[in-house]
């Protein structure tokens, strides 16, 4: 039987997403697939239900003291495991992953989002050295966006830099407007232009710079509504900057709902690989402005939706207010956009090349 060993740091957002999307296919052909990661228990209760097995790893988000032990821990994991392939997921895996394997088994990195973009200098430059010297130990690095892929080979990345954009579930239809206005009424919004920015409250999802755009959109649509969905750290300084017409709901189950009930979805990242909310907001047939970073020019073409500078909040807002005017325009920028979903970022034929990838590095 075939084993594969995911592990990853962080167990929340986008990262965690895909890692459960990768397992539920693995698990289906029947692989044994063993997920290392800290044992939170939502994560971890997900991962066991998908069929999979958990081998606790004990590891913090960013790098420190504490990587040696991490590290030393993770390839204990390895030694008990003996897996066939090894995917590592975000930075924190791709460091002690890395320095534990040593290629020793085919090594999958996976950053979903470059740390060397994250940090500012002298921290970035370090991180870019890093990746650098680390390529010795990576048979293969997967990017979810040509950006991605771009960004690595600008900062010098010479080995093989192999694209697997992200993918959404496209099998639930998008949703329709008695659909909005039934979801409006659940989650107890005002029937007015809404705007939904769905993410963990941080600097990288940008929902400052959306706060800040916000008294202009209420200048121009006096009844507009701003609903951020999510939780983090940045989650008290948002609620002191935030404006009238400004709630934060904190995390919720229920994504699709508050993405149902919106007129448009806003994606201020400062920066992304390729962001799932802006998929989910596509799959769902929304209109979105997104920041061009990451994947969202690659994903947004300019009928979907808008791209507009990052950290920009009055091109931002611009582009908000010209879809919350023009309700019916945003409604058929939506229609292309989920249009475009399901043609080209279905999960399902992401999840399979990631399996066809495996396989080629398992062959002899």
């Amino acid at each position: 039987m075939i084993t594969i060993l995911h592990v990853t740091q962080p167990c929340d957002g986008g990262v965690a997403q895909c890692v459960l999307d990768l397992v539920a296919e693995q698990v289906g052909r029947d692989w044994d697939v063993v997920v290392a990661c800290p044992p939170r228990a939502p994560f971890v209760c997900r991962v066991k239900a998908k069929g999979a097995r958990h081998a606790p790893w004990t590891a913090k988000r960013s790098p420190g003291l504490t990587v040696l032990a991490e590290m030393m821990r993770l390839r204990r994991i390895i030694r008990d495991v003996r897996p066939h392939v090894v995917h590592l997921h975000s930075s924190k895996a791709g460091l002690c992953g890395r320095l534990a394997m040593r290629r020793r088994r085919p090594t999958i990195f996976q950053p979903h989002g470059w740390s060397f973009a994250a940090w500012d200098s002298p921290l970035s430059a370090a991180a870019v050295r890093w990746e650098r010297f680390a390529e010795r130990w990576t048979t293969t690095t997967v990017c979810v966006s040509a950006g991605e892929r771009d960004a690595g080979h600008r900062e010098g990345l010479a080995g093989e830099l192999y694209v697997i954009p992200n993918g959404v579930d496209v099998r639930r239809p998008a949703v329709s407007s008695p659909e909005r206005h039934e979801a409006r009424g659940r989650l107890a919004l005002e029937f007015a232009p809404t705007v939904v920015c769905v993410g963990r409250l941080s600097r990288a999802k940008g929902q400052d710079i959306l706060i800040d755009a916000w008294p202009r959109i209420r200048a121009r649509v006096p009844s507009a509504q701003l609903v951020l969905v999510g939780d983090g750290e940045d989650r008290r300084s948002l609620e002191r900057a935030a404006t009238p017409g400004i709630r934060l709901v904190g995390h919720r189950a229920d994504v699709r709902s508050w993405l149902a009930a919106a007129d448009v979805v806003a994606v201020p990242s400062r920066w992304e690989a390729m962001s799932l909310t802006l998929l989910d907001s596509m799959a769902a047939g929304r209109s979105v402005v997104a920041t061009d970073v990451g994947g969202a020019r690659e994903v947004l073409l300019p009928d979907a939706g808008a791209v507009v500078p990052p950290g920009d909040a009055e091109a931002l807002a611009s582009a908000l207010v010209d879809r919350l005017v023009n309700p019916d325009a945003a409604a058929a920028e939506g229609r292309v956009a989920r249009k475009r979903v399901e043609e080209l970022y279905d999960v399902r034929r992401r999840t399979a090349e990631i399996a066809a990838l495996y396989q080629l590095l398992m062959s002899p």
